[in-house]
């Protein structure tokens, strides 16, 4: 799979800071957090891959010189959390088979071998009755493992995961006492406030969005007014609401996610999921019967063999729950109670509906990562913003936001826009993202092996032609100490070659040839990775099995010539690729102001009557913007205006060259009565520096729309004077004519 750019950057700084760790002596800790959806499995997988292969990094200095470090893993998780995770691992794990992933009854000779991964539940063993810590006839339990595993010189990687829920314990501190890792990793969305850790990596909530792994947001209770006091959000015509108001709300929704996937043309069969309240009395039981039988009665969904459209996952009580995960499953509705939470990953559940009687009126991650993920990740975001987010429909009369966990997530504002509003059409762009420059993609692998055909490669390298030695310099004498400079002094005397040795060599023979990459980890993976690719599929050689002998091919004096020529060619298209793609914009035809647009509670409601969108939400960049909102307001001429956002293809933007091409996300859209429409920028101490390319781009898009028809004006605007009491001004002109601090050649903005 291809990471993302934020997963890349996580897997980078991890192996920077383990690394780092292990060459320190005694054991030491490192936080890794990332938000729930983030795909944290993936990226610890990729982690220990690339820890492991690179080898040069896992060498310490032992008495007799240089030795190897050999490193064996164990992985611990809540509940059966752990099973989830081996499978993900060892699916990761299936090309490369970089580790074993194995429990306890599958360790060979009871011990954690080298890059070995033990799995295990880790409240299990935490128990002092559990069969892996009470010694035994057999000596097969986990003080026993680890110590043969250490008597192998083999230091362990103890990984926590969700260590939220577990890593703070007396007892669990007591268990990784006795483990004794070299290095420990707490791998969680949520760490506890105060931690010890040696070091830390985090991967932004924002980063995860922009790159379309998870929804937008959260939305609570669309189309129902709510309103925030005293920090508790409070559902005013839910308030009274019955069940039945709160599942049709979210049916209804239901069927528009339907409709709009289908337009889409994406297979999704969107799910509604029912939260029922953890059973205190018969008065649970009631709940459920009446939302079976408002499902079954009003809507004909239920559990029946003919029907199948309801799926229920309760304590002992598992219904239709087979496959419910896959997108285009037939099941609409699933019930069930807080226990899947942790860990369930269904990226179709898009609708959460919660009771009055429900035990908690407080939002976590667990209650809303169910449902975060977004459907095909790798696609990301849709053109339809309704599909972006999650919904939640609830009659709890309020509902406290946990802070530091949920707020992020949650959106409890929605603006809509004006009906009487007319499509304006406007010409858009925003930009294709794309890896960074300094560094290769998985784009290099499919290059890489374009260019190893047209070079024929697979004809012109012997396959009988090995490189089984070194050469070191011995007895080297200079009489002359001046006479040195810029001799070249040649080994004399092989020695044979060992693997480790190979290993040395071909990391060093790749990172010679990176120029002019950064010949960091993962770009040195790559090529290897391409070249490993090259065996297999041209020479049916696959490096799991006969890694020596394809090393060993790449090195030979007849060979490593023919692997250079190709890694220069792929340099260079990559290059050109990268460059090419870096900036490139992609049009939006016809852009409209959004239908909606919703926000979190760091947005206030401010009264307004021009704004498109209704009700107006506002978080200020800048004084101007607000004196220019309140300009507008006063001017007759004016049929509406619309604050414009920054990101994606959600908000309007006109291209510009700064090196490169980007957007440039203008700060108003003032649509006047005469049909005119206006692009306006606020700025306040404005440099010809600072504006230059986006000013030239912004009348180049004005002057080439207005040939094909269009009536936009507009530019950069400020007020004369700095405390907001001159005359708005804006500059239509391009960057040559600018004057800095200078509004002699500026419009006037009279509308």
């Amino acid at each position: 799979m291809q990471l993302k750019i934020y997963q890349e950057n996580a897997i980078d700084d991890l192996l920077t800071k383990a690394k780092r760790l292990l060459g320190y002596s005694g054991g030491k800790k490192l936080v890794f957090k990332s938000p729930t959806g983030s795909g944290k499995t993936i990226m610890m997988a990729e982690f220990l891959k690339q820890l492991l292969d690179d080898r040069p990094a896992r060498r310490s200095l032992g008495a007799g010189g240089e030795v190897r470090q050999s490193l064996g893993f164990i992985w611990t998780a809540p509940r059966q959390l752990h099973i989830q995770s081996r499978e993900k691992l060892e699916n990761y794990f299936e090309t490369s088979r970089a580790l074993k992933c194995s429990y306890f009854e599958d360790l060979d000779d009871r011990k954690i071998s080298e890059n070995e991964i033990l799995f295990f539940n880790w409240e299990s063993i935490n128990r002092a009755d559990n069969i892996y810590i009470r010694d035994n006839e057999q000596e097969f339990n986990l003080s026993k493992v680890l110590e043969r595993a250490k008597e192998d010189g083999r230091e362990i990687i103890l990984v926590i995961d969700e260590a939220h829920h577990h890593a703070t314990s007396q007892i669990s501190q007591g268990l990784i006492q006795m483990i004794g890792p070299k290095l420990t990793i707490e791998v969680t969305a949520t760490p506890a406030t105060i931690t010890d850790e040696d070091e830390k990596v985090f991967v932004q909530l924002d980063d995860v969005k922009k790159e379309g792994m998870i929804k937008k947001a959260v939305i609570l209770n669309d189309d129902f007014d709510n309103f925030i006091r005293e920090g508790k959000i409070k559902t005013q015509k839910l308030s009274g609401g019955s069940e039945e108001l709160v599942i049709n709300a979210a049916l209804k929704k239901r069927q528009e996610l339907v409709r709009e996937f289908q337009k889409e043309g994406v297979n999704v069969n969107p799910l509604v999921l029912i939260q029922l309240p953890d059973r205190k009395t018969s008065l649970e039981d009631r709940i459920r019967e009446r939302v079976e039988s408002i499902l079954k009665n009003k809507y004909k969904i239920s559990t029946e063999k003919e029907n199948n459209k309801l799926a229920i996952w309760l304590s002992g009580e598992h219904i239709n729950k087979e496959e419910v995960e896959k997108s285009d499953n037939y099941v609409e509705v699933l019930i069930f109670k807080q226990a899947i939470a942790l860990g369930w990953d269904c990226p179709r559940a898009q609708i959460l509906v919660l009771f009055r009687q429900w035990h908690s009126p407080i939002f976590s991650i667990q209650t809303v990562g169910r449902i975060m993920r977004m459907p095909e990740p790798d696609k990301g975001h849709y053109g339809n913003e309704i599909l972006n987010y999650g919904y939640v429909y609830t009659n709890l009369d309020n509902i406290e936001i946990q802070e530091d966990i949920a707020k992020d997530y949650i959106t409890i504002y929605t603006s809509k826009r004006r009906t009487d509003y007319k499509p304006i059409n406007l010409l858009s762009c925003y930009p294709k993202r794309h890896r960074e420059k300094t560094r290769l993609s998985p784009l290099f692998q499919e290059i890489f092996l374009k260019q190893a055909k047209e070079y024929g490669l697979k004809n012109k390298i012997d396959k009988k032609a090995r490189k089984f030695d070194l050469k070191i310099i011995s007895d080297y004498k200079a009489e002359d100490v001046d006479a040195l400079a810029g001799a070249k002094i040649i080994g004399d005397k092989e020695i044979k070659a060992s693997g480790f040795d190979m290993q040395k060599l071909f990391d060093f023979f790749v990172r010679n040839n990176l120029t002019p990459f950064y010949p960091e980890d993962r770009s040195v993976g790559r090529v290897k990775e391409a070249i490993y690719k090259f065996f297999e599929q041209e020479l049916k050689m696959w490096y799991g099995d006969v890694w020596e002998e394809i090393v060993q091919i790449i090195l030979s004096d007849k060979n490593s010539r023919h692997f250079v020529n190709v890694l220069d060619k792929a340099k260079e298209k990559y290059q050109a690729e990268v460059v090419k793609r870096e900036s490139e914009m992609i049009n939006v035809e016809n852009w409209n102001v959004p239908e909606t647009l919703s926000y979190s509670n760091e947005y206030t409601k401010e009264e307004v009557k021009k704004s498109i969108m209704r009700p107006f939400f506002v978080k200020w960049g800048s004084e101007a913007e607000k004196k220019f909102v309140e300009f507008l307001e006063k001017l007759p001429s004016v049929e509406w205006w619309f604050k414009n956002g920054d990101r994606d293809a959600t908000f309007f933007a006109v291209p510009y060259d700064n090196r490169e091409k980007k957007p440039f996300y203008v700060d108003f859209i003032v649509k006047l009565k005469d049909g005119k429409i206006g692009l306006f920028d606020t700025k306040a101490g404005l440099t010809k520096q600072v504006a230059g390319p986006k000013i030239d781009g912004l009348c180049k898009y004005i002057q080439d729309e207005n040939k094909k028809g269009k009536k936009c004006f507009g530019g950069i605007v400020v007020n004369t004077d700095r405390n907001y009491r001159g005359r708005w001004v804006y500059f239509d002109k391009t960057s040559k004519d600018f004057k800095d601090n200078s509004f002699d050649n500026w419009t006037d903005l009279i509308l």
